[in-house]
């Protein structure tokens, strides 16, 4: 067995050990989807480009070596299990609108953002079930603002509801508002942050499909 072989067999090991996928990892890498699938299934191409290997070494925690890098003569090698585990997370292409609603139905991936394993673990998510969505408008200022990344864990949905800021659908249309339950039993409001916009409230929450709770956020500085 030669090393190009270990090192397709080394990989697609890694992916099924850490509960991966071969699209989100030839992403990563700046590849095209199937780039690993047909490294792995077919040999194409026959050994991963170094800048290749190297990310995904640093990614899965494991020496180059595992994945068909040679040792250097002059230099120790590398020792990479002391790298966090980090893990991608799907960045949906679409916004959940936190003005009047927008209705978009496009959830294809656009992209991958990586987190620390362990800090998505304390935060409580599983990393499979969650995903990163641009907020669009100011509705939930200022909480959330315009062009906020926010990431929705799609485990807490209707069966677990409570007070908090979820994504959800109301007539059709995908939007990020903050759940309040009661006074009234059985009934939920929907509200904006943002005094200036409207509110739904005392509904019925079968009304309302809940998409997922936002459990963290992203905003670049200005």
């Amino acid at each position: 067995m030669d090393d190009s072989q270990d090192a397709r067999i080394a990989l697609e090991r890694l992916v099924a050990e850490r509960g991966e996928n071969y699209a989100d990892l030839s992403r990563l890498i700046g590849r095209n989807p199937a780039y690993i699938q047909q490294f792995i299934k077919r040999g194409t191409p026959r050994k991963l480009d170094e800048d290749d290997r190297r990310v995904l070494a640093r990614y899965f925690g494991v020496p180059e070596q595992t994945l068909g890098g040679t040792v250097s003569l002059s230099a120790a090698p590398v020792r990479m299990r002391g790298l966090p585990a980090v893990v991608t997370v799907p960045r949906l292409a679409l916004g959940a609108s936190a003005g009047v609603g927008t209705l978009d139905e496009d959830e294809r991936a656009a992209g991958v953002m990586a987190f620390d394993a362990h800090w998505l673990r304390r935060l409580g998510v599983r990393p499979q079930r969650v995903s990163i969505i641009r907020v669009d408008g100011e509705s939930m200022a200022p909480t959330l603002s315009d062009g906020d990344d926010i990431m929705v864990d799609h485990d807490d949905d209707a069966g677990r509801l409570r007070d908090g800021v979820y994504v959800l659908r109301l007539d059709g249309v995908l939007m990020v508002k903050r759940i309040a339950t009661g006074p009234l039993r059985g009934q939920i409001s929907v509200v904006s942050d943002n005094a200036h916009y409207p509110d739904w409230a005392n509904i019925d929450p079968a009304l309302v499909e809940i998409v997922g709770r936002v459990v963290w956020t992203g905003r670049r500085l200005t």
